[in-house]
């Protein structure tokens, strides 16, 4: 990531998440998308530069990325792989949380597999949750099968410490009506956004004939007729809004990253957007 958009994305994290923490620890030089209610007036009167106050929990609040890595996300037709794009997000909100002084740590589920990494501080914990994202996202090693997404958040939920930042990344095609539960849950005490991985593909099919597999079933897509086109865009419609309606119906955050996008600029983008509506 390049210092620019590393540091416009890190202003827009620390905009939205400030921390909750009471307990003072230091002034620092004020830097874009801090809260201006936490200025430090008698050190900025002092040294004639703006400057805030940072709090202990401010500083080290967990940040836990939640990936989910069902079959369905080593898709895609342009640019890259679901899998990739959901990788790339992921790391670059490694490198915010880093930036900002939290802690950071992930989630990766598979149907039958998953791996913790426990929220560590630095460089050496974005690296070590980037690793466990190249390893865990590997095209060579797809997990079989396909598990409800409300399994893995019980088991965060189970896991995480309140106060955390939790982000789940997914194509959310496993979504469930048990997720209404561990989302609520898991909302009470921390602040959660919905990442959903798309491909223009998933949502527009072109006219034509197109080889498809699930992995261990092929066969021919014929897309010459309208009308099927037509179909495949309202189930494609109705499947992007259920996700969107559950994270919001429990007053989470929401955003969709297609595989053709910069991961830094929409994740730096819709920061912003809830700013604005938080």
């Amino acid at each position: 990531m390049n210092r620019p958009a590393a540091s416009a994305l890190a202003g827009a994290y620390r905009s939205r998440f400030r921390g909750r923490g009471v307990d003072f620890v230091e002034s620092r030089n004020y830097l874009p998308g801090d809260d201006i209610r936490n200025m430090d007036w008698r050190v900025t009167a002092r040294t004639g530069k703006p400057h805030t106050k940072i709090f202990q929990e401010e500083r080290e609040r967990p940040v836990l990325v939640v990936v989910d890595a069902n079959p369905s996300l080593y898709f895609g037709t342009r640019k890259r792989l679901k899998s990739v794009a959901a990788g790339q997000l992921a790391a670059a909100i490694a490198w915010a949380a880093v930036r900002r002084g939290d802690r950071i740590g992930a989630f990766l589920f598979a149907p039958e597999n998953h791996r913790e990494l426990r929220p560590t501080g630095g460089r050496r914990g974005a690296m070590r949750v980037i690793q466990g994202l190249v390893d865990w996202l590997n095209p060579d090693k797809i997990h079989e099968g396909q598990a409800p997404l409300s399994a893995s958040l019980e088991r965060v939920r189970h896991a995480v410490r309140p106060g955390s930042l939790i982000l789940i990344i997914s194509d959310f095609f496993n979504l469930d009506e048990e997720c209404h539960r561990h989302l609520s849950r898991l909302r009470q005490h921390n602040d959660v956004i919905g990442c959903q991985i798309m491909d223009p593909a998933e949502a527009f099919l072109p006219a034509g004939r197109f080889p498809i597999s699930d992995g261990e079933h092929s066969a021919m897509l014929d897309t010459h007729q309208q009308q099927s086109r037509r179909q495949f865009e309202r189930m494609s419609a109705e499947h992007g809004m259920q996700p969107k309606r559950m994270f919001q119906r429990h007053k989470c955050g929401w955003m969709v990253l297609e595989t053709t996008d910069d991961p830094v600029e929409v994740l730096g983008r819709e920061l912003r957007l809830l700013v604005g509506r938080g």
